[in-house]
């Protein structure tokens, strides 16, 4: 593990008054996982077991020739006082790795190496070991309040599932990453949000309410680019909660409404003009009426009445002429 300065281009980044670079751009930990000596533990728990049988006993019999007035045996307590020493050392370096999970030993602060074998295992003696999960987590960010593309507020939540990648920078090149993941998440999420319009995007662009699955993997991609200095990535990410903002949910609505029925009115013109075109083509064709210029136009002046109104329309039955 070294801490490296990393060099800067002072006219593209702020510096002290020493011209020193400060913030993202100044000492970084460069670290990698790698992977820690372990054996199977199995028959060094017996020898540490047996050791502290030994010590226990050598100091028992040590002491029970004390009390007979005998000469105690100063070696045997030597031995049982070298064999815990020992027993405590051994005892040290035997760990349990449950399934999903890790372990990262440091010998005096040292990095060694990770553990990712599972069952009781034995390793480097005198070692630090801190445990890592590696288990997919998933977390819900809080709804944000954002601006869209369009400058309307909205509000927006999503949901992160992530997990351990790199057992070494999660733990040294970030503080906490668990709260690293979830800031990084809300900082990305507000960036992709205020890269779309919520709605009536233009040709060509994506919004948010329709285009779902592509500002989700955009999200994705943006929030695994974050965290990747903390060995964290990213499984997935969906948007959990999209609305707007209550203060124009009311004329936002009003607006989604007036286009349902201009939709909707287009749609209708489009199959009353079908009807009627058919209608006249029908007439012609089986020679049923002869229909001037004139008669064809109030014709279909009047079927377009019909088709188009939202109320029943009231036949009125003309007996004279229609050239008065």
């Amino acid at each position: 593990m070294t801490q490296n300065p990393v060099p800067v281009d002072e006219s593209s980044v702020g510096g002290d008054a020493a011209g020193r670079p400060v913030g993202h751009a100044g000492t970084r930990v460069n670290i990698e996982e790698r992977k820690a000596w372990s054996m199977s533990g199995g028959l060094a728990l017996l020898i540490t077991l047996a050791l502290v049988v030994f010590s226990v006993w050598a100091v028992v019999v040590f002491a029970m020739e004390a009390e007979a007035g005998g000469a105690p045996n100063g070696w045997l307590l030597t031995g049982g006082i070298v064999a815990f020493v020992v027993a405590n050392v051994m005892l040290s370096s035997l760990t349990v790795v449950s399934p999903g999970d890790t372990k990262v030993t440091q010998f005096f602060g040292r990095y060694l190496g990770t553990i990712r074998k599972q069952g009781l295992l034995l390793t480097v003696p005198l070692t630090t070991k801190k445990k890592v999960s590696v288990k997919v987590r998933n977390f819900e960010t809080n709804e944000l309040k954002v601006n869209d593309a369009d400058g309307n507020p909205v509000n927006i939540a999503a949901i992160v599932v992530w997990q351990v990648a790199d057992t070494a920078k999660s733990v040294f090149a970030v503080e906490a990453y668990e709260n690293f993941v979830t800031v990084q998440a809300e900082s990305a999420l507000r960036h992709v949000a205020s890269s779309h319009p919520y709605d009536f995007a233009d040709a060509g662009e994506e919004s948010l309410r329709g285009s779902t699955d592509t500002v989700s993997r955009e999200l994705s991609e943006e929030v695994a680019a974050r965290i990747a200095i903390a060995g964290l990535e990213v499984v997935e990410t969906r948007i959990s909660s999209l609305a707007y903002a209550p203060e124009i949910a009311h004329a936002m609505l009003q607006r989604q409404q007036a286009s349902a029925v201009l939709a909707a009115r287009s749609k209708i013109v489009e199959g009353a003009v079908g009807m009627v075109e058919q209608a006249l083509a029908r007439l012609e064709e089986d020679d049923v009426v002869q229909l001037d210029d004139e008669r064809k136009a109030a014709m279909v002046s009047n079927l377009l009445v019909v088709l188009c109104s939202d109320s029943r329309s009231t036949p009125v039955i003309n007996t004279g002429t229609l050239y008065g």
